[in-house]
């Protein structure tokens, strides 16, 4: 493709400098460089821009009209460019951010205000949602995703790890009764999940090693939120991670159930981003301030 641009600023330069020789000096270019430029930029106007003799040249009327024109055409471009670069001193503009409904109502949502007033000129657009969606073609700077990554395109910033537990509800448990062994999980009614990726059986530690135990109920969530209100109402024994129900665990509203079982798996937690080397400075802001901010339980 052609430097039409180059070419324009090239024009420019022998206009102001009144020779070939004084606009390859300025542009540190050879003179032969200079008048390559012109020819190629004349041959596409299909105009002859500059008389030449052997002593001097000047502009023929195409060329003073295009001369004017191209003027504020390239200060334009310079402003454009200068106004990016002053976008760049501060993080300024939309951000656009996705992440998993838990985390969203868990993590994000009781600190976004800090981010937001430390940086007065974001504009932050979040979407929470449990499915997995494709960052580019949603237009999103951040997603935050919690398990393994599949997406090989993005860049992924881990902000932590969180453990899984099993959880019920006080009053779930005072009618139902409650487990002290994980076969006892038969008699119970567990939470599940309709994700695809979800199964029907929880890793308990026995005998030293890792079992499966299937576990079954009459309800399904698609959503890791949508299960924990279902056990926060006493619906039953949910698994979720410890940074989920952290704040239930703490006002006693759900009670970790069958600790001594748990096999201590969990799930990392990453905040993906295209993969260019240079980032806008809101996005790299809002990765530092999670990055600052966050304090998952584990």
């Amino acid at each position: 493709m052609d430097n039409r641009i180059g070419d324009m600023q090239t024009f420019l330069a022998v206009t102001e400098g009144g020779s070939f020789a004084a606009a390859a000096k300025a542009l540190r270019l050879t003179p032969s460089a200079v008048s390559r430029s012109i020819a190629r930029l004349e041959a596409r106007l299909g105009v002859l821009l500059v008389q030449r003799t052997t002593r001097s040249l000047s502009l023929t009327p195409e060329g003073e009209s295009y001369r004017s024109r191209i003027s504020a055409l390239l200060a334009e471009v310079d402003a454009v460019e200068q106004s990016l670069g002053r976008e760049q001193d501060r993080p300024r503009g939309l951000l656009r951010v996705n992440a998993a409904v838990p985390f969203g109502v868990h993590c994000l949502l009781p600190i976004l205000p800090r981010f937001l007033d430390a940086n007065p000129e974001v504009t932050v657009d979040l979407a929470l949602s449990d499915t997995l969606v494709d960052l580019i073609e949603e237009r999103a700077d951040i997603a935050i995703r919690i398990g393994p990554l599949r997406d090989t395109r993005l860049r992924a910033k881990k902000l932590g790890h969180s453990a899984m537990v099993l959880v019920a509800s006080p009053g779930y448990l005072a009618r139902r009764g409650t487990p002290r062994d994980p076969g006892d999980l038969v008699q119970h009614i567990c939470l599940k999940f309709s994700f695809r990726r979800s199964v029907d059986s929880w890793p308990f530690l026995s005998g030293g090693r890792v079992v499966q135990r299937p576990v079954d109920g009459p309800f399904l969530g698609n959503s890791g939120e949508v299960v924990r209100l279902m056990a926060v109402a006493d619906g039953g024994i949910a698994r979720l991670g410890r940074f989920h129900v952290a704040g239930d665990l703490g006002t006693g509203r759900l009670v970790e159930v069958l600790a001594d079982c748990n096999p201590g798996d969990g799930e990392d937690i990453h905040a993906l981003y295209s993969g260019h080397d240079r980032l806008a400075l809101r996005v790299r802001a809002f990765l530092d301030f999670l990055d600052a901010e966050l304090r998952l339980a584990e």
